[in-house]
Order: C-alpha cells, then sequence, then structure tokens
C-alpha cells in the first residue's frame, strides 16, 4: 500500500494535488503498517470488493489504485467508505462515481452493523437471509524467489488477475469471536510463528525424535515383493481413466469419493470437483532420489484426472504439498483452477506459477467463482509445517469444511486429536462424508501430537458427527513404524469398541471409488 502511495504521489503533476495526495494517501498507509503490529487476536476489517458483474469470478484486467488496495491474501484492506473518501478529496471521482460508492458505503456500514449484532439481513418477505461468503481475491502476481524455497519457480506472465464482485455478492467476514459462539483461533508466538493453542499439542526435541526413532523397532515391514503387495493392496484403475469422457455430474443429494492414495481423495459433490491434497509423485521429499518413495503408485496421473474445479491443501509438508503435482495440475487446468490454502501459503502457490489461490485463516470462509452455493471453510486441526531448515510453522495449518446446498464434506488433512473437532461438528456437522487419517501413528510418544492413530481417528468421526468416513493416510509411504496392513484392522477394532458399525468408517483400494446418498440437512449451518 506504501509503494502504491508513493508511485502516486511521484506521478502526480499538480503541486496542488501533490499536497491533496500527501495528506490523504500516505498516512491511511502508514496506519496500516502500524496496525500488522496488533495482536493477531485482534478483529480485523472486512475486505468488500468493488461491483460488477459476479461475487466469485475472476477475470483478467488492469487494476486501479483502489483495486490493489483489497488484493492480496488477507492483509493490509481498504473499505469502500475510505476509498470513495479519499478519491472525493483528490478529484478523482464524477458525481455518478461518487453517489454509486457513497451508496455501497452506505451498504457496507448497515451490513457491518448486523453482523457486529449477531443477526442476519433480512430478504424481502422480511424472513433472515443467509449470509454467505464472497469470493476472496486471486492474483497472478508472481512472489519473488526466498533462499528458504529451493524449488525451482515457473516463468508466469506479470499481468494482475483481478476479481470482481456484484454489489449483491456473497461477502466473507472475518468471524467476530466476540459474537460468535466459543471457537478455538489460530495463534502466533512473539516471533510471528503459527502455534498449536492446545494442551494435546507436546512436540518432542528433536534429539528425542532421533533418539527414538535410532532405538524403537521397526515394523512396517513393507513387502519388497510387487506382486505381494498387488495382492494386499491393489491398484485399480478409476472410473474416469476407463471412461474419459466428460461425465454428467451428480444429480443433488449424491457424493462420490475416489481414493488416490495418502491424503489425495478426489471428491464430487454438488457440481463441484475436488481434490484434496495432491500427491503424484515417487517421493515425498525434495529431493529425487532421496526422503520417503512410495510403495503403492498413484493409480492415475495429473493428466488422466476429470476436470477439478477446487483444490484443497492441508499444510506444507512434501507428502502433501508436492511441486510436481502443484506445476502439473496447474500447466493442466490454468487459471479457472482454484486453490484453497491455510495462511502464509500464497507466495509459495504462486511461485508456483498458480494464479487463482486463496489463502484462509481458521474460520475464514470462500467459494469456487460461478459456484457461490457451495461454501469452503478453513477449519482447524492439530499439526505443525516445515518445508526449509528455518520456515518452522511459518506457515499455518488446517483441515477444510465444504457445505453444499445437499452435501457436506470434511477433510481432516494431517492431525493429531484436539477439541477443535467437536467444534467443527457443533458448527458444521453432521457431514455425510469426512477423510480422516489412519496411519503413522508410530512411536506414539513422538507420533501422538501430530497424527492420530486409528482410536482417535474414530473419535474424530464421532466428533464431527459423520455419517460416513474414508481412511486416508495410510498404505501409500511408509512413514512410521507401524505394520503397514495394521492401521484398516485397528480401525475396524475400534469402531466396533465404539459399537458403531465399521462401514461407516471405510477403507478403499488405491483408486476405487464410493458414491453415497447425502443426509438430508434440515438447518442451514448460516442461519
Amino acid at each position: 500500500m506504501l509503494h502504491r502511495s508513493l508511485v502516486s504521489v511521484i506521478r502526480c503533476s499538480s503541486p496542488k494535488r501533490l499536497i491533496a495526495l500527501l495528506h490523504h494517501r500516505l498516512p491511511p498507509a502508514v496506519k496500516y503498517l502500524q496496525s500488522l503490529e496488533l495482536h493477531h487476536g485482534a478483529l480485523r476489517k472486512s475486505t468488500i470488493g468493488k461491483s460488477a458483474k459476479s461475487r466469485c469470478s475472476a477475470s483478467s484486467g488492469p487494476m486501479d489504485e483502489e483495486e490493489k488496495g483489497r488484493k492480496g491474501g488477507g492483509g493490509g484492506v481498504t473499505t469502500t467508505s475510505e476509498t470513495a473518501e479519499r478519491r472525493r478529496k483528490t478529484g478523482d471521482t464524477t458525481k455518478e462515481e461518487e453517489d454509486e460508492e457513497a451508496e455501497r458505503a452506505e451498504e457496507e456500514d448497515e451490513e457491518r452493523k448486523r453482523l457486529m449484532k449477531g443477526s442476519a439481513p433480512e430478504t424481502a418477505s422480511g424472513g433472515p437471509q443467509t449470509v454467505r461468503p464472497k469470493s476472496g481475491s486471486p492474483t497472478g502476481t508472481v512472489a519473488p524467489t526466498t533462499p528458504g524455497n529451493q524449488e525451482p519457480r515457473l516463468p508466469t506472465s506479470t499481468s494482475s488477475t483481478t476479481s470482481t464482485t456484484s454489489s449483491t455478492a456473497r461477502r466473507s467476514f472475518r468471524l467476530d469471536y466476540r459474537h460468535e459462539e466459543e471457537v478455538t483461533r489460530s495463534q502466533r508466538d512473539a516471533s510471528g510463528r503459527f502455534v498449536n493453542p492446545w494442551p494435546t499439542w507436546r512436540f518432542p526435541s528433536y534429539v528425542t525424535i532421533l533418539r527414538l526413532f535410532i532405538t524403537e523397532k521397526n515394523h512396517s515391514n513393507v513387502p519388497s515383493s510387487k506382486e505381494v503387495l498387488d495382492k494386499e493392496l491393489p491398484i485399480i484403475e478409476p472410473f474416469f481413466v476407463r471412461s474419459p469422457a466428460p461425465q454428467a455430474s451428480l444429480p443433488p443429494g449424491q457424493l462420490r469419493a475416489t481414493w488416490l492414495g495418502h491424503a489425495t481423495v478426489l471428491v464430487e459433490m454438488d457440481g463441484l470437483t475436488i481434490l484434496t491434497d495432491p500427491m503424484f509423485s515417487q517421493r515425498a521429499s525434495p529431493l529425487p532420489l532421496v526422503g520417503p518413495k512410495r510403495y503403492r503408485d498413484a493409480p492415475c496421473s495429473v493428466e488422466q484426472l476429470p476436470h477439478v474445479d477446487a483444490v484443497l491443501i492441508s499444510h506444507n509438508h512434501y507428502d502433501h504439498l508436492d511441486w510436481a503435482s502443484v506445476v502439473a495440475l496447474e500447466r493442466r487446468f490454468g487459471p479457472e483452477l482454484r486453490w484453497l490454502v491455510p495462511l502464509g501459503l500464497l507466495d509459495w502457490m504462486h511461485g508456483c506459477g498458480c494464479q487463482n489461490v486463496i489463502q484462509l485463516d481458521w474460520w475464514e470462509q470462500n467459494c469456487v467463482p460461478g459456484h457461490d452455493e457451495v461454501t469452503f471453510v478453513c477449519t482447524p486441526a492439530q499439526h505443525w509445517c516445515k518445508r526449509t531448515p528455518l520456515d518452522d510453522n511459518r506457515a499455518l495449518w488446517g483441515s477444510w469444511t465444504v457445505l453444499g446446498p445437499s452435501c457436506r464434506f470434511f477433510f481432516a488433512g494431517d492431525t493429531g486429536y484436539c477439541s477443535s473437532f467437536a467444534e467443527i461438528g457443533r458448527r458444521y456437522g453432521p457431514f455425510d462424508l469426512a477423510a480422516i487419517p489412519i496411519g503413522a501413528y508410530l512411536p506414539r510418544s513422538i507420533m501422538r501430537s501430530q497424527h492420530v492413530d486409528p482410536e482417535e481417528a474414530v473419535k474424530i468421526h464421532i466428533d464431527v458427527q459423520a455419517k460416513h468416513s474414508l481412511a486416508i493416510h495410510w498404505g501409500t509411504f511408509a512413514l512410521a513404524y507401524e505394520y503397514y496392513l495394521d492401521p484398516p484392522v485397528k480401525l475396524r477394532e475400534a469402531m466396533e469398541q465404539q459399537g458403531r458399525d465399521p462401514q461407516e468408517f471405510f477403507t478403499l483400494h488405491h483408486g476405487e471409488s464410493r458414491m453415497l446418498t447425502a443426509h438430508t440437512h434440515t438447518q442451514d449451518v448460516f442461519e
């Protein structure tokens, strides 16, 4: 913002206008920089977009000064009233523009007052209107290469991509925790690194981790024989590879999930196709010859995937955020592919060439352009982030909640057990399907805080009120010391111990799909 203000001053040709700009543009920029030092939990301003044709659509074009002030991944924002006042004082508007901006500012103030009171807007009939999120602002600006990021960069255009929204658009507001039900907020330490706010987080020191991995016995015993693996963990050709012709969308109330290995799931619901934590490479590592290697191949390539509308990223570990897979997906689908990531990953995604990226804090909401009826919410998880030696927890981690008009899906990502899953269930449940990890849990003294075991996975299934759950994060990489076939066995035992039908929490072969009928939802979570 400060840079844009200085550019505007330099380009000014009139001394009178120069003084006006110095008076009206620089102080807000300085105020914005000072606001960055405020406590992370303080209530932030809401982002209100300019009026245009579609609430979630992205279109290429130049940005003016005020439009640029609203772009980015959740940083400083400019409200309609501030923009109108600044442009009026500098003489940059016509009478018609002033009237239009004044009307938008009045609507914005009324909307904010309603939200602060905890009430929803009213419809023409006088009833409450559902408050739903507005799209964020994808941008094609490439982040500069940093020494901490060793992955190569794709050459991308320097032209910016803007998002336009109509005056009747859904608006995405950060939760005001003083008026909402009790929820766990993301937190940072004094150095700005994200932290887990639960007492269940007790991460051991690296010395302890090294000692335990050396002294503990590795029971994974993954066979080296492909014949044995093909028998125990068969790979099935996905339905979209067998029949590559485009297929019609599923009818309302139908949901289909296809497991592609590890935490990668293809979910079709409410007219959208969603991909979680795409991992199609042979190794989960920054180096091609070192690091955990797959013992079960991906059942398809990126080129064989059907059309994908959105990708959900849970965190930045190499087995969940794979550079080659991200690049291949962006090349395949281009700027129409919406990437939804937790805070702190926007620049990394831009460095991969991704253009349509939205980063969200816990409990923030967004949507896919042209599909306003499906809401994506970044929700809490207990984990951590690290990609280079010095970037510990510089990015946030999380789970994802997807709320459609007829189906609800929950993606737990990679997580230890914590109390926030009950919060998610109370706020957004019941879910028609949840994808919950069940593997990589031994030695327990190391893994407990970051990876649930099958018994804790069942707790998450119950907490989020899932009608069905798909087991993920097992049978692909040997990341821990449990026997490679134990997770589904332990899962079935845990379900039986809880008196639940084991078919509620099911496993799939690599490439296999399961069709589900959605539960009838009688309450809108945004009411």
